[in-house]
């Protein structure tokens, strides 16, 4: 039996994680959990799986849980996702919380030599230098979760890395892949929320809308697969059935396709090199779909996956400072403080007077992403 540490519980990740554990119940345990501020669904997470360690966000919230459960190890705060990732009874962090605040809890993980399943984007966007050489000297595995990188990895297997051509990563296009930019002004939180395929958290479903999702995630390829950014291309995929594609030098092209459901890789991830059985999952009919479509990307439509790949070539700091920048106006926009077309705006305005510092060590990333933070508040009115 594997017992895991998962951080981001309460999120969409974190409970499509607890779906599998619990379909699972010979092959899964949640040794130790961190949730954020949803204490309600904190307790039923609790009573359903017996873990025996909880972080919550805030030291308020902690006492609460704990008074509800006195025998339960409760803490709290950054220090806490650190504590639920290096937990003793655990051989697995999956990482599913959201933004660069996953970091820390990963590299020390890592330094247990505890297996990662990773899908929060972040941490290797903008520490993927740092989170692959601490992984390689302690021989720790990272395992994708993210569905388009677990096609690459399935699509990889049993291949000589050596031989491949280029990746090809598939975007949705989002909740607003066919509107024109002059008609995105005025868009509402509530229009950029309805994903047209997926049921994600809100930071992703815009990010998804921005195509800044699909940016990150070619960063994440470059970290995770060591490919050079020439050599990783996109493609809108409307069908959202084919995940991503390799391509090897002899022309032959692998894919992994499956229906929209992330439990799927979750599960792949977590129970790695076997396949286990998903009876209540959707089966892929493809003579039902009948067709699959594909276009390129328009990058004067999306900037934001252009700004990805000029901060991946560019590498250092300024990785940090588009992801803080994207999150915190994405926060601001989900807030309804900011236009949808501003989150853009900001992270270019970011991006250009940022000044870049080349193999940031992580108190550097760090103070990046806090400064960053605050710029961009400075520029909301």
């Amino acid at each position: 039996m594997k017992s895991i540490s998962l951080l981001g519980a309460t999120g969409s990740i974190g409970q499509q994680t607890l779906d599998i554990v619990k379909d699972h119940p010979d092959e899964f345990h949640i040794a130790a959990l961190a949730a954020g501020k949803n204490i309600e669904k904190t307790k039923e997470i609790v009573r359903a799986f017996s873990p025996k360690l909880v972080s919550m966000q805030t030291e308020e919230l902690a006492r609460e849980l704990q008074k509800e459960f006195p025998s339960l190890d409760v803490t709290y705060g950054t220090q806490g996702l650190v504590d639920v990732a290096i937990h003793s009874d655990s051989s697995v962090l999956l990482n599913a919380v959201l933004g660069s605040i996953g970091l820390e809890s990963t590299l020390a993980a890592i330094r247990q030599q505890k297996a990662i399943a990773i899908a929060n984007k972040e941490t290797l966007v903008t520490a993927g230098h740092l989170v692959m050489a601490e992984a390689a000297k302690y021989d720790a595995p990272i395992l994708p979760v993210d569905s388009e990188h677990s096609a690459l990895w399935q699509s990889m297997n049993g291949e000589n890395r050596k031989s491949i051509e280029r990746l090809i990563l598939t975007a949705s296009g989002g909740s607003f892949r066919d509107k024109t930019r002059a008609e995105l002004e005025g868009v509402t939180v509530k229009q950029a929320l309805n994903h047209p395929n997926w049921s994600m958290g809100a930071k992703i479903t815009i990010d998804s809308a921005t195509l800044m999702n699909k940016g990150l995630e070619v960063i994440e390829a470059a970290v995770l697969y060591d490919m050079p950014y020439d050599k990783i291309d996109v493609l809108i995929h409307r069908e959202s059935i084919i995940h991503s594609m390799v391509e090897y030098h002899d022309s032959s092209v692998m894919a992994q396709l499956g229906t929209a459901d992330m439990r799927t890789p979750i599960q792949y991830a977590l129970s790695y090199p076997e396949r286990l059985p998903r009876s209540t999952a959707e089966r892929l009919d493809l003579a039902k779909i009948g067709q699959l479509h594909f276009e390129n990307v328009d990058m004067e439509r999306f900037r934001c996956l252009g700004f990805a790949y000029h901060a991946g070539r560019t590498g250092g700091t300024i990785l940090t400072a588009m992801n803080a920048a994207n999150e915190a106006a994405v926060s601001a926009f989900l807030q309804e403080k900011i236009t949808f077309l501003e989150i853009e705006d900001m992270i270019d305005r970011v991006m250009q007077q940022h000044d870049n510092i080349q193999n940031p060590d992580l108190e550097t990333i760090l103070a990046v992403d806090k400064q960053t933070r605050k710029i961009v508040q400075g520029m909301i009115k």
